[in-house]
């Protein structure tokens, strides 16, 4: 039986350690031989490598572990990389945010122009990256859930054409359905899902019981309409207080589908239909950033740090003896939370992929795929997120067909804003940089733009291009 070589590459994110853990978890569908962590920030990492030395130790000896920041030990020999890199860090994650607020415009990491700064920085270190693995690893597949995904997709697209293991995926879709399902008995691993858009910015169209083949997305939705006061109220009972800010997404999610009641659309929606409502949520002086840097950044590096300190996991608080079962085929759904983490799914989606394509399996999974023709009336070089079956070798999505001038609109609009930045970034164009964030749908105005890129630049330097 093969085993796989894995590098996790922005090694000290929050994330790694739920993934590791979920690594653990699979020790017979996805046998591995060695798992490396690789950052270009050795403090930061060693945090959470020293987490997995006594993770592997414990639960999975036969692993060679390690953590580094040379590249040449981090990609020699890789079967998979898994990439979660955050150019530029918390501290330019601040910028992002604080920075539109300053101009009356929504700040957060991946919509408007807080996604626009950090989708060039994205930008400039997934394609050095890329390079990096492919110098020692020509086959190994690179599997990325860096933000903003749509607009790396967009660049990998352009700069690596060829290169048919650069996969782009993005858990947020597989979180909303999710928490759907239960409305009408069903679990993820019950269904298969039809869905569109860039990422970020899509809309399900069809969910199929995969017993059945029945389209149950009706059911869900009217669930939803006709029961709407009744999950406000409850959606409303489980926020946290102001800082809960997923609590609060989902309490406004319920109002996008009572409006719009044809289609189940991501969270991401809302910041491009309901601005005003995004916008009033947080102000220059307290961002999404605040909330991350307080609650799960501190959380999850405190336990990293105990179960340092300690050296073991087995017989302590921290034990995940009885949440895993490790010589287990993976069923599809996360039995239980893990310790600390509070974003299983972010892990499970990427393993559910890997999964189909080590074995074949040609499953429906979501991947930023290039449009040609999944949906007619969309630009064909477009990188939609798009159902598709995943196999070993192959990626092939299935055919979407038209959408409503509604959709249609949103969606060209915004893939013209990508497509200038990605443009802006490989021609060094500060033409191309100032038609991106004009056409915008949260900047919208060419004096803001001017004014928020002179910013940008400024808080930037060197994790940004020169732009001529």
């Amino acid at each position: 039986m093969k085993k796989y070589n894995v590098v996790i590459c922005g090694g000290g994110s929050t994330y790694t350690p739920d993934m590791m853990e979920l690594l653990v978890m699979l020790q017979k569908p996805f046998p591995l031989n060695k798992v490396v962590l690789y950052d270009i920030d050795a403090e930061r990492q060693e945090v959470v490598g020293e987490f997995g030395r006594v993770l592997f130790k414990e639960y999975y000896p036969d692993v060679e572990f390690s953590y580094t920041t040379d590249k040449e030990n981090a990609f020699d020999g890789i079967d998979f990389a898994f990439v979660q890199i955050r150019a530029g860090g918390l501290e330019q994650r601040k910028n992002d945010e604080q920075i539109p607020y300053k101009y009356g415009r929504i700040g957060q990491e991946t919509c408007g122009a807080g996604g626009l700064s950090y989708g060039i920085r994205s930008v400039v270190q997934m394609i050095d990256l890329i390079n990096d693995i492919r110098e020692y690893s020509k086959e190994a597949w690179i599997i990325n859930y860096s933000n903003p995904a749509a607009i790396v997709a967009e660049a990998c697209k352009i700069v690596f054409p060829d290169d048919k293991k650069i996969v782009n995926i993005c858990d947020m879709p597989t979180d909303v359905i999710g928490r759907y399902l239960p409305l009408v008995g069903k679990k993820r691993s019950e269904v298969d899902c039809m869905y569109f858009g860039l990422n970020h910015y899509g809309w399900f169209t069809k969910v199929l019981d995969k017993k059945t083949g029945k389209d149950i997305l009706p059911d869900i939705l009217n669930y939803v309409v006709t029961h709407y006061e009744e999950l406000r109220e409850e959606a409303k009972a489980r926020i946290r207080g102001e800082d809960d800010h997923w609590g609060i997404v989902f309490y406004n999610h319920l109002t996008m589908i009572k409006d719009f009641p044809y289609s189940l659309p991501n969270t991401y929606n809302l910041y491009y239909m309901y601005p005003k409502l995004s916008y009033e949520h947080y102000t220059a002086n307290h961002t999404r950033y605040d909330e991350v840097v307080a609650g799960r950044e501190a959380n999850v590096f405190s336990f990293c740090r105990k179960v340092a300190s300690l050296g073991k996991m087995i017989g302590t608080e921290f034990d995940i003896t009885d949440k895993i079962s490790p010589y287990t085929e993976f069923s599809g759904e996360m039995n239980s939370e893990t310790v600390y983490a509070d974003n299983d799914v972010h892990a499970a989606y990427l393993v559910e992929l890997v999964l189909s394509i080590i074995n074949n399996k040609k499953e429906m999974a979501l991947v930023m795929i290039k449009n040609d023709g999944i949906v007619d009336n969309l630009d064909p070089g477009m990188m939609l997120e798009a159902t598709s079956i995943i196999g070993k070798e192959d990626i092939i999505p299935l055919k979407h067909g038209p959408i409503g001038q509604f959709e249609k609109g949103l969606l060209e609009n915004q893939y013209a804003c990508e497509k200038l930045l990605v443009e802006a970034i490989l021609e060094h164009s500060d033409q191309k940089l100032l038609q991106a964030f004009t056409e915008n749908r949260l900047i919208g105005d060419a004096d803001v733009a001017k004014a928020m890129i002179k910013d940008f630049k400024e808080a930037n330097g060197d994790y940004w291009p020169e732009f001529k």
